[in-house]
């Protein structure tokens, strides 16, 4: 999109028409869209079992996530996610 400053993606966003958007494109991008660490290749490899569906950014922006096992719980954390992002004026 080359918009590089863009601090939070929109609807609009997520239409743009690229090789890479797996929003409008079946099937994974024609190249690899980042370089896993070794620290994310060994999570991996020695992963955690658990019963999570849907992670959201935490509202604190600390880097870390908020987990969900329902839609519903999910909703919940993306609401408090962009709620925190409108208090902030992130647009």
């Amino acid at each position: 999109m080359q918009e590089f400053g863009l601090r939070r993606i929109l609807h609009r966003h997520l239409k743009y028409p690229s090789p890479y958007n797996t929003y409008i494109n079946k099937g994974l991008p024609p190249s690899p869209i980042c370089m896993p660490g070794r620290n994310a290749i060994d999570a991996v490899l020695d992963f955690e079992r658990h019963d999570y569906m849907f992670f959201c950014a935490r509202p604190t922006f600390d880097g870390y996530h908020n987990f969900a096992r329902t839609l519903r719980e999910h909703n919940a954390n993306a609401r408090a996610y962009s709620a925190e992002l409108n208090r902030r004026k992130i647009r």
